[in-house]
């Protein structure tokens, strides 16, 4: 008998800027292509959170991912209120929840941390990280992991029950684990090499030209770990829904 599978449900919270979605697609796309090279029989449901777009129920599916945003989680809109109480609630139903970028600084206030914009300013291009801890789900194990970043805030204060697992010298709370179900990342595994160039291109005038250089050269000095972290995700994900019901793909939100 086949194992059952897994369906994904991805709160989307941005979208990729016009110019670069023809290319590169659109955020939810990048995630289904991430996670299936590790897993192609996963299935994905998608909420356009930022167009208030929430799911009625925990339930809708076997566990969650937030993307990342060009907005804050201290914006005051109503639909990132909406989404805080939405990351609550999942979290009360120890349903398990993988948050990137601006999603891992919505896990971090919603259950009880603080964000702020670091002082030291944006963090572009490849961020090398240690991992703190090891746990069982990171299989196959590594000390280190290199992932993409493109983030000015970041969580400063995190939930109480929280651990920290990476760091790096721009970010002291990279990685954080809250009660063994819900996982922040302020990296962004889903990206590629080429995305990240052309969206550090799209940000010039933004981004300080000597952060923006710097981000640049570190794409050419080391490789993003990608696959093994969409692994050890895989392998989270998976550890809370040993008993997940068989599901159909459905995109309720299709790339534009």
């Amino acid at each position: 008998m086949a194992a059952p599978t897994m369906k994904i449900g991805i709160l989307q919270c941005d979208d990729v800027m016009e110019s670069l979605r023809t290319v590169h697609g659109n955020y939810p796309d990048m995630f289904v292509r991430w996670l299936s090279t590790v897993d192609p029989d996963l299935d994905f449901t998608v909420w356009r959170c930022h167009e208030g777009d929430l799911p009625e129920s925990t339930d809708a599916a076997d566990a969650w991912l937030i993307t990342g945003s060009k907005y804050g989680v201290n914006d005051d809109l109503e639909w990132i209120t909406r989404l805080e109480t939405f990351v609550r609630k999942l979290h009360e139903d120890h349903k398990p929840i993988v948050g990137f970028c601006f999603g891992h600084q919505m896990i971090g206030r919603a259950l009880g941390g603080a964000v702020r914009k670091h002082p030291g300013g944006w963090g572009v291009g490849m961020s090398i990280n240690t991992i703190k801890q090891q746990l069982p789900w990171m299989n196959p194990w590594k000390p280190d992991i290199n992932l993409l970043v493109s983030h000015q805030d970041q969580v400063y204060q995190v939930p109480e029950d929280a651990v920290v697992l990476a760091e790096n010298k721009l970010c002291a709370m990279y990685m954080i684990l809250v009660d063994q179900s819900t996982l922040g990342i302020q990296g962004h595994p889903e990206f590629s090499k080429e995305y990240a160039r052309d969206l550090m291109e799209a940000r010039r005038g933004v981004i300080p030209d000597d952060v923006l250089e710097a981000g640049l050269a570190s794409l050419d000095k080391s490789s993003a770990d990608s696959k093994l972290m969409a692994l050890w995700v895989r392998n989270f994900l998976s550890s809370g829904n040993q008993d997940c019901a068989t599901n159909n793909v459905v995109l309720r939100a299709t790339s534009e």
